[in-house]
This record gives structure tokens, sequence and C-alpha cells, in this order.
């Protein structure tokens, strides 16, 4: 297995060239002792009902799995809280306010970024929204559509994190949980 580190080639502290696996998830310079650790992005995902059970889906607008569904989303800025960057992704992507929110569940992934593979950690929001009325597609999103619930299939989902995360919520609805 390559390691996830593989492509950073010099030190980010010194710029050194003595930069070399320390173990599967760091690496380690021999010239100014620096250890970097390879963790996680953090990324929100947003599950948004409406009153009649259909969910808000969107239509990815670029690669990676351009043209497939998704879920509005994307990854957490810095100082920022999971529930900040939900409400932020959310109204960039479609214009929406985010009444409330809720933690449902996280899920790793791999997201690959100009060939870059970014390991991330998905949290899932329940988020409620009173108004849809200014609801326009925008930012990296083509189109927004609401599916019923119990006809979402999760094989239309392009990204691995958000197809489990469709499995799981289906899975949920069984039990009534969203």
């Amino acid at each position: 297995m390559i390691h996830p580190l593989s492509q950073f080639k010099y030190c980010p502290k010194c710029g050194s060239p003595n930069f070399k696996e320390n173990n599967d998830k760091s690496k380690r310079c021999s010239d100014c002792s620096f250890n970097y650790y390879f963790n996680s992005s953090a990324a929100v995902v947003a599950v948004i009902e409406n009153n009649k059970r259909e969910i808000l889906v969107a239509r990815r607008a670029n690669d990676p799995a351009k043209d497939t569904l998704d879920l509005p989303g994307g990854f957490i800025d810095m100082y920022e809280t999971a529930e900040e960057a939900a409400c932020r992704e959310i109204k960039e992507e479609t214009r929406l306010i985010v009444q409330s929110i809720e933690y449902l569940f996280s899920i790793p992934n791999i997201y690959l970024y100009s060939d870059f593979e970014v390991h991330t950690v998905d949290m899932f929001f329940k988020c409620k929204v009173d108004d849809f009325s200014e609801l326009k597609a925008q930012d990296d999103v083509s189109e927004l559509l609401f599916i019923p619930l119990n006809e979402l299939n999760p094989a239309d989902f392009g990204l691995i994190s958000v197809r489990k995360g469709v499995e799981k919520l289906l899975s949920q609805n069984e039990h009534t949980i969203i």
C-alpha cells in the first residue's frame, strides 16, 4: 500500500528532502525532527427534508463525480464549527437558511481532489429549513431537486461516503429516525 504522504517529498517546516516515513500515518524530518501526522480533513453533509418527506438532493457541477447526485455540504473552514460549516455550505449551494441543525452520524471518506487523495470524516447533519422560496442551485451545484426519501437510490450518489450515508438514512428510515 502506498503511504498516504508519499506525495509529500519535503519537510513542511524546514524544506529538507530528508522527510521519510515514520509510521503508517506520519513522516519525520531527520534534519529538524518535525513529525507530520496525516489526519483526516473535516467535512459536513446536510440532510434537508421538506414537509412532504422529500430530501433535497444536489447534482454535482464539478469533479469528482461530476453530474452525479450529492447532498449539500463541503469542507469545514479553519476556525469554523461543523454546524457553522453546514449552515454556510447550505447557503452557498442552495441560498437556504437553516433554522436548526442536529448531528446524525459520520462516515470516513477519500475525496480525490487534483489527483490527491484527501482523507475526510464526513459529518452528517439533519438541517431544518422553514422557507424554500429562495432555493436556487449555485456554487458547485448544477441542479437541486427533491426526491421522496423512500425513492432515494444510493447508487445515484457519486461520492462513496454520501452513498453510504444515504444507505444509512434509508435503513434508519425503516425505524423512523429522520
